[in-house]
């Protein structure tokens, strides 16, 4: 039986609001495709908020779950979109895209994902989509909503997400406002995460038992058969889930890529103000600088 990992998220502040930063870690880079999470709140903004201006992406997809406050999205295809509770953000940046994110509200709480783009995919053309509504279902006390893959449920059957991906991926948001009991079927061909963003939770993964707290991601290794969850009162967790990547990838600043010339190349190009990223459009303030990559020495994953 493969051993269970459990990661302590590296813990900052921006303005306010505490980030967890569960991937990527020293010890495990990636979930499936999943390379990026931050869990960011649930917090009282100071202001003027969250303002994180213009800045690019390439090879990746950003993939924002909101749980609490509003966000407005703009990017350089001309996307103008608010974020609200329930609802996720997909943007593919493919050869290269850039966006900015400000918070409408003065709480805030959400999950940040990136997802690395596999080789087929990772020089596509950018794209947005917004998806308002998900599959959401209760069940043995915790109310699911189904954001990337599907899942089968036991009351309401096969359920398959609308969000689109590369790669084979599971994402499942679980939350409960008491004491709640709920089993799981895994697919035995994904590796899993599991984080906890709220509360506590006991998990017992074919046998083996964790109990998790917000700050520590919990790695479950690929073969694994039936996940458990116990709750004694409020807590939410965040279930991601995907088929290893058999690619080696370079994730640097806001950059995934295969090369270091090329991860410099983009740099540069952001820098000077060329380069396939286009410009975000209605943002009241500086874009973000990438920071000197001309020396860098960067380590696959």
């Amino acid at each position: 039986m493969a051993q269970l990992e459990l990661l302590d998220a590296h813990q900052s502040q921006v303005g306010g609001l505490p980030i967890r930063r569960a991937l990527p870690h020293p010890g495990r880079r990636r979930v499936g495709a999943w390379c990026f999470l931050d869990h960011a709140g649930p917090a009282h903004l100071h202001p003027p908020g969250m303002r994180v201006g213009p800045h690019p992406h390439t090879g990746l997809q950003t993939f924002s779950w909101l749980i609490e406050g509003e966000i407005l999205h703009r990017d350089s295809l001309g996307s103008e979109q608010v974020l609200r509770p329930g609802q996720v953000n997909l943007m593919t940046a493919g050869r290269g895209i850039c966006h900015s994110e400000e918070s409408l509200s003065d709480r805030l709480q959400l999950a940040q994902l990136w997802i690395a783009l596999p080789e087929s995919q990772r020089h596509c053309a950018p794209a947005f989509e917004h998806f308002p509504r998900l599959p959401q279902w209760s069940d043995g006390g915790f109310h699911l909503t189904l954001l990337v893959g599907s899942l089968d449920s036991a009351h309401e059957g096969h359920q398959q997400s609308p969000v689109p991906s590369h790669t084979p991926l599971l994402g499942v948001d679980l939350a409960c406002s008491a004491a709640s009991r709920l089993m799981l079927p895994l697919t035995r061909s994904h590796e899993h995460g599991l984080m906890v963003l709220e509360g506590e939770l006991e998990i017992q993964v074919d046998g083996q038992e964790e109990r998790l707290q917000p700050g520590r991601l919990l790695y479950v290794p690929v073969g694994a058969k039936q996940l458990l969850i116990r709750s004694e009162g409020r807590a939410r967790l965040l279930l991601l889930g995907g088929e290893p990547l058999d690619e080696q990838i370079l994730l640097w600043w806001n950059f995934v890529g295969r090369t270091q010339d090329e991860i410099r190349q983009w740099s540069e190009q952001w820098n000077a103000g060329t380069g396939p990223f286009g410009a975000v459009h209605g943002y009241e303030g500086e874009r973000l600088l990438a920071p000197d990559a001309s020396a860098l020495k960067m380590r696959a994953s």
